[in-house]
């Protein structure tokens, strides 16, 4: 079979499109923003018998076989180009922890600090793409998800976070729904090496995503969750723990990404990372960017902030979303604002069953 897909979702543009110059300067204080427009909300397997029909789908042959998907072909004429500055928090910042510390959902923090989180590594490494091989807590909450998409199999990236409900995976919004329609056949896979599955197949019951993902994929909104069914009686972050994440916090941070990118010179079988300093995509969105030759089927991957490499622990606050194919080496991923926060909390408030 010809496979066309890539690896990683390009935005058609040609390289000929011209950097808009920086507007306002940052640092202005945020604004109460109006009520936001709920998450929207998809049912997936939501009974024992589907739940049972989509573990038994996903076989190691069709996992293997899965291919990262493509955003639809965008025309540069039907893309937004914005001077203005990038996104500034609109809400209060708010800071949840890793499972297993001192979690106080909701806490208040100030910007760019988090009490609660994990330690600050003494030096963070630079790095455009490399395996991950120091194990800690991310080797289990980051996993490859995998669905169908219009009758073909299909993978993504995301990571299992701390949640009321003990049950949520953050991912993109493509890798839930994409060309109107929603995926089927939905599953988290943690700690996913090599084809094997150290800590189970799990499946999703209810698929969320943001409204404006949902009603124009817009670019900057380009957040999902999923709500994953009990696996042996046993809730998602009992079994692999689940990682921290925040809201409306500082741009221009270190961060480090994770994910399984799929395309040579990768094949989707291992975790890889990139790190580095965040900037602004001052072009056609409003993401933050990162210097990362990760490919398709990492969407949907955890970017993390005050990322510990010896624990493994860190924040997430975006996920791996898309690249311009006239730079291939700098990955983008949305600014998780106050709409991210509203998906995330109904995801948590989200029956399991």
């Amino acid at each position: 079979m010809h496979r066309t897909a890539r690896l990683v979702p390009i935005l058609a543009l040609a390289a000929s499109g011209v950097l808009l110059q920086a507007g306002a300067a940052h640092g202005e204080q945020y604004q109460r923003p109006a009520v936001q427009p709920k998450p929207i909300k998809e049912e997936a397997a939501d009974t024992k018998s589907e739940q049972r029909a989509v573990t038994k789908f996903w076989t190691p042959a069709k996992m293997e076989a899965a291919q990262p998907l493509d955003l639809p072909a965008r025309k540069s004429s039907d893309m937004r180009l914005s001077s203005s500055r990038a996104t500034e928090p609109t809400g209060r910042p708010v800071t949840i922890a890793p499972t297993g510390r001192s979690v106080q959902a909701d806490t208040d923090t100030d910007a760019g600090t988090d009490t609660d989180g994990p330690a600050r590594p003494a030096a963070a490494r630079a790095s455009s793409g490399s395996p991950w091989t120091r194990g800690g807590a991310v080797a289990k909450t980051a996993g490859r998800v995998f669905f169908t998409y219009q009758g073909r199999n299909a993978s993504c990236s995301g990571s299992a976070v701390t949640s009321a409900n003990k049950s949520v995976v953050i991912t993109a919004g493509h890798c839930v729904k994409m060309g109107g329609e929603f995926h089927t056949n939905w599953v988290f896979v943690p700690g996913y090496d090599k084809g094997e599955r150290p800590l189970g197949t799990w499946v999703a019951t209810t698929l969320l995503t943001t409204p404006r993902w949902n009603s124009g994929e817009d670019m900057n909104h380009d957040v999902a969750a999923a709500v994953v069914a009990p696996l042996d009686g046993k809730a998602l972050t009992d079994v692999v723990g689940g990682q921290g994440i925040a809201f409306n916090q500082a741009r221009r941070q270190q961060m480090h990404s994770f994910g399984y990118p799929a395309a040579a010179p990768y094949d989707g079988s291992r975790l890889f990372y990139c790190s580095g300093r965040t900037f602004d995509d001052y072009l056609m969105s409003e993401d933050h960017g990162l210097t990362c030759d990760m490919t398709g089927g990492s969407s949907g991957g955890p970017w993390f902030t005050r990322f510990n490499e010896t624990t493994g622990l860190g924040t997430l606050n975006s996920v791996n979303s898309f690249k311009y194919n006239f730079a291939p080496n700098w990955m983008f991923g949305p600014y998780f604002g106050s709409e991210a926060k509203a998906l995330y909390d109904a995801a948590q408030r989200t029956d399991t069953m």
